[in-house]
């Protein structure tokens, strides 16, 4: 088949591993189609992370194909969609590590969570998430590793791109996460990618999770990425909304939220030479709420 790069996808050109990447996709999704027998549609425009692609099998069974871009994140997306095996999340059809490819469940309708009024879509966020943090161990990355990786790299990555915000910021990041690591409750599986673009209404299940990024953690990590994501409104009175509904009626500490909420977020908050000023935004409101 014949496919263009989609918009999403662009900013791997910049990057020799990207470039890399791209020029073993059409070898890659050319085995795909044939093992599993695969009539595709175009690459869905708004992936970031992977190419994307409507798909299906031989019986008809919708489907969407997913060929990873190299990261670390992602590396364990499989496993985790096999420990849900479909309870709150898409499932898992089959898988080829080698290639980093998935094949899934497609999401009909596929409507995503943000097109629920805020309150609507936390109402949805409180039914799913206990659903999702089942007990877990290896191969998960644990959440202390993670963290701990976070914490080595944000002096560095600040210091590349020119001190972007305030010393405040990255001192405050790094003490919470240096507090909150070695002192966690139970370890379920969460994911550090969850917000309201990554659950899509479905038919099997009202709505469903896509895309995880499956790290083993305490619960009051899970909500981390809703109460973080510009989805449900982007304003300081927006993100701590969402701190104290999914805090108290989840039943977690919402101060350890809160520190993991900032020591994350300022984490992401630069990507290679990018720096998201949104999210810096986030931490600073996360810090100097009254």
């Amino acid at each position: 088949m014949r496919w263009e790069i989609p918009d999403g996808l662009r900013w791997v050109e910049r990057t020799e591993v990207g470039r890399a990447w791209l020029a073993e996709l059409p070898g890659r999704l050319a085995d795909c189609v044939a093992r599993w027998e695969l009539t595709l549609g175009p690459p869905f425009a708004y992936a970031f992370a992977s190419l994307a692609l409507p798909a299906e099998l031989p019986d008809g069974t919708r489907a969407v194909l997913k060929l990873q871009y190299p990261d670390d994140d992602s590396v364990h997306e499989a496993t985790a969609l096999a420990h849900w095996a479909g309870h709150g999340a898409i499932r898992l059809l089959a898988h080829d590590a080698g290639h980093r490819a998935l094949l899934v469940e497609r999401c009909d309708p596929g409507t995503p969570l943000h097109a629920l009024p805020p309150d609507a879509a936390l109402d949805v966020a409180v039914d799913l998430l206990p659903r999702l943090g089942v007990p877990a161990g290896p191969p998960f990355t644990s959440l202390a590793e993670e963290a701990a990786g976070w914490a080595e790299r944000m002096p560095g990555n600040w210091r590349r791109t020119n001190r972007p915000y305030e010393r405040r910021l990255l001192d405050a990041a790094l003490g919470l996460l240096a507090e909150l690591a070695p002192d966690q409750g139970e370890q379920v599986l969460v994911n550090q990618d969850l917000h309201a673009g990554n659950v899509l209404a479905a038919s099997r299940e009202p709505w469903l999770v896509i895309d995880p990024k499956p790290l083993v953690g305490e619960r009051e990590f899970a909500v981390v990425p809703l109460v973080r994501g510009a989805e449900l409104g982007h304003s300081p009175a927006a993100v701590r909304h969402r701190l104290d509904r999914l805090s108290a009626e989840l039943g977690l500490d919402r101060e350890r939220v809160r520190g993991w909420a900032v020591g994350q977020t300022l984490a992401w908050s630069i990507g290679g030479d990018q720096v998201f000023p949104g999210q810096v935004e986030t931490v600073r409101w996360l810090l100097d709420e009254g």
